[in-house]
């Protein structure tokens, strides 16, 4: 992988099927449970048409042509205010410790302030450390308990940032 050839830019329709293969492929990975995660959205096979929505965006890594990871920003769902959630945010093992995880979040972040949007809102396991501390990095916050409805039980870390 050339830093050259890596773009991060916003999703495509005809990127949904390798989106979908990542995402997946990750959780997997990561012995994540299948039921109350993203695993189990209908919303993994519809990237595309999932972030196609006011205030709401998906960006992927590209590699040569090659989907490697992606995030995505959307309102946070059955919850009233300007809160966002970090959305999807999962990368193949060799797009991890090159930076690209940070560069993603700065990406996804500063489009979540021109969306008007003031604090950000993120779920993730336990065991996912590396995608914990670098939310801790970037100034997400614990909280004690879940905010809206996001159907993801089974995640049961939850971090607030002000943007």
């Amino acid at each position: 992988m050339s830093k050259a050839a890596i773009l991060i830019r916003e999703i495509k329709i005809e990127d949904d099927a390798q989106v979908a293969q990542v995402i997946r492929a990750v959780l997997v990975e990561m012995g994540v449970p299948k039921v109350g995660t993203a695993y189990a959205d209908k919303a993994l096979d519809e990237m595309t048409a999932t972030y196609d929505k006011d205030n709401a965006t998906y960006f992927v890594v590209e590699d040569q042509g090659k989907i490697i990871g992606g995030a995505g920003i959307a309102q946070l769902e059955n919850f009233e205010g300007s809160i966002c959630e970090l959305q999807k945010m999962y990368f193949l093992p060799e797009a991890r410790g090159k930076g690209l995880g940070a560069k993603m979040m700065e990406i996804c972040l500063k489009k979540a302030k021109s969306f008007g949007y003031e604090k950000c809102y993120l779920e993730t396991l336990p065991y996912m450390k590396d995608a914990t501390k670098l939310y801790s990095r970037t100034g997400f916050e614990p909280l004690e308990g879940p905010m809206g409805d996001t159907g993801h039980y089974s995640c049961n870390v939850w971090m607030l940032k002000s943007l």
